[in-house]
């Protein structure tokens, strides 16, 4: 296991504070590894709902579950939601003898089912695969290729890396996603998932994906909610207020791991990644989600006008706002659309984040700085 030093920070401060806390990412991005990693001192116990014999112990969950101490771990809990509610009687125990720490790969059902049982007792931590901060930034283009997907990073191969996430795309589509009972065909999800990352980095726009695929605009929008429940779709919602123009309020739209990416638009390697028509996109979702891992998604957003300018993200912070746009340049330049989004956003400084290692200035906090750097301004 990579060292994850913010992840187990988070994971702690989560669970001193909260007697429940669910770990949330998408399946295969390590969770499981980080709670058995995150446990390894303390006393705990571990039940792994994928596990038959698990479910049988479970038969009798208040008996089985309230005589434990320390830290109780329980992987994929959204296949027994019936727990919620004994989880909301052990949680409200005094003294609490033990903290539960649920693992959880669709957050639109964990979030539902956690809010109506346990407002009040539930911390969340949401996790994906490595990112910049736990590799070497020697491996950075290779991170980028491969994803941040353990088995996909670490494989021995380019080629068992890409056989890896085609059999994950075929594996989610196949079994998981009929799991969380959503009955909808795994070829129309393949080809939807597919056009999505051929929009990967724009803004959405249902009536034209509708129209691409045969069906209506709100068929495509329920697609859209499932695979951002699921983790492997973000998107990005847009910053808007009464400023005196016109501003888009659609969300923007990534495919989160850039491997997965890479594998829907049949990129196997460097080569082929350089010449496609989706390289500087690819590269400003995989930046994009570098500086996510950084800071609370809640806060994060995108801004555009119909005339024309936009920046990438817009992030709250401190009670001040800063701006960072992702350019796949050699050296970025200063353009109208940044001097508008400055002075209209109020930003407190506007971040140019590029595959450089040479921090420089464009204008009055407005700075180029490479993506490696990230550690110096957050």
């Amino acid at each position: 296991m990579l060292n994850r030093p913010n992840l187990i920070k988070r994971l702690e401060d989560s669970v001193r504070r909260n007697p429940v806390t669910a770990l949330l990412g998408p399946r295969q991005c390590g969770k499981t590894t980080l709670a058995h990693f995150f446990c390894k001192r303390r006393k705990s116990a571990y039940f792994d709902l994928e596990d038959l014999l698990t479910v049988a112990r479970l038969e009798n969950p208040m008996q089985n579950l309230s005589g434990l101490r320390g830290i109780v771990v329980i992987d994929e809990i959204q296949r027994m939601p019936e727990l919620f509610k004994i989880l909301r009687v052990l949680a409200d125990r005094r003294p609490l003898s033990a903290r539960f720490l649920i693992l959880g790969s669709a957050s639109f059902d964990l979030i539902r089912r956690s809010s109506e049982s346990l407002a009040g007792r539930i911390g969340f931590v949401e996790m994906g695969g490595f990112v910049l901060s736990e590799i070497d930034q020697k491996m950075t283009d290779k991170l980028w290729l491969r994803g941040g997907f353990p088995k996909s990073f670490l494989a021995q191969s380019a080629k068992d890396s890409q056989g890896w996430r085609e059999d994950f795309i075929r594996t989610f589509l196949e079994r998981d996603i009929p799991q969380l009972g959503i009955r909808i065909s795994p070829l129309t999800l393949r080809r939807f998932w597919t056009m999505v990352a051929h929009y990967h980095g724009r803004i959405w726009n249902g009536s034209e994906i509708g129209g691409s695929l045969g069906v209506a605009h709100t068929t495509v929008r329920q697609y859209l909610d499932i695979l951002t429940g699921t983790f492997v779709i973000r998107q990005l919602a847009p910053w808007y207020q009464n400023i005196g123009k016109r501003l888009v309020k659609s969300p923007k739209i990534y495919i989160r791991d850039s491997g997965l990416l890479h594998s829907l638009l049949r990129i196997s390697d460097r080569k082929d990644l350089q010449s496609h028509p989706k390289l500087g996109t690819s590269w400003e979702g995989f930046a994009l989600e570098q500086v996510l891992s950084r800071v609370n998604e809640r806060d994060c957003y995108f801004w555009a006008t119909h005339a024309g300018a936009e920046l990438d993200l817009l992030v709250l912070r401190g009670g001040k706002r800063w701006g960072f746009e992702f350019k796949f340049s050699d050296a970025p330049t200063l353009t109208k659309s940044m001097k508008i989004a400055k002075r209209d956003l109020a930003l407190e400084h506007l971040w140019v984040i590029y595959p450089g290692n040479v921090k420089y200035a464009l204008d009055e906090k407005i700075d180029c700085v490479g993506l490696i750097d990230l550690d110096v301004i957050l």
